[in-house]
């Protein structure tokens, strides 16, 4: 049996959806009317480093934050399912497959951000943290992409 993988998943979902560089999210952003910018990383993720304006429904909660009816009801969220919607995670693969549901739920104008929170922040565009204090690029850099530990690792790629 030939079974998905993450990576494949991502990449299907990828191409089903609208990517967006951060650039052009940049300038997106700029206009009037902005783009709801969802960033649907973990609390944590969030907190540590965010694109200032964005907002956190976390993937796992998404498809309820979206209607009516659940503890994780996002009202203003349900509401804008007309409305120019940008979704973001950390790499692109998360917000993709979110991009994907979001479309499948009624959502009409969604993309995801090429590249992810760690592609904005290389393009040298602002991240805040959960306070929304400035982080310093490097810093954001060191937060995005954190160390494997070795059991993460696939043993048929672990260095002998």
């Amino acid at each position: 049996m030939n079974r998905e993988s993450y990576k494949t998943l991502a990449e299907k979902a990828a191409r089903e959806v609208r990517e967006i560089m951060p650039w052009e999210l940049k300038r997106m952003m700029a206009a009037d009317p902005a783009p709801i910018v969802l960033d649907v990383r973990e609390r944590s993720e969030f907190d540590a480093a965010h694109i200032a304006g964005s907002r956190n429904v976390p993937r796992g909660i998404l498809e309820a934050a979206c209607e009516y009816d659940y503890a994780e009801t996002e009202a203003d969220l349900v509401a804008a399912r007309a409305r120019p919607i940008v979704v973001v995670c950390r790499s692109g693969n998360r917000s993709a497959m979110a991009a994907v549901v979001m479309r499948q739920i009624g959502y009409a104008d969604v993309a995801s951000l090429k590249l992810g929170v760690k592609g904005w922040n290389d393009g040298d565009l602002p991240l805040v943290d959960g306070r929304g204090l400035r982080i310093d690029a490097d810093e954001a850099a060191h937060v995005l992409e954190p160390k494997l530990s070795p059991d993460q690792i696939d043993p048929a790629r672990r260095k002998a």
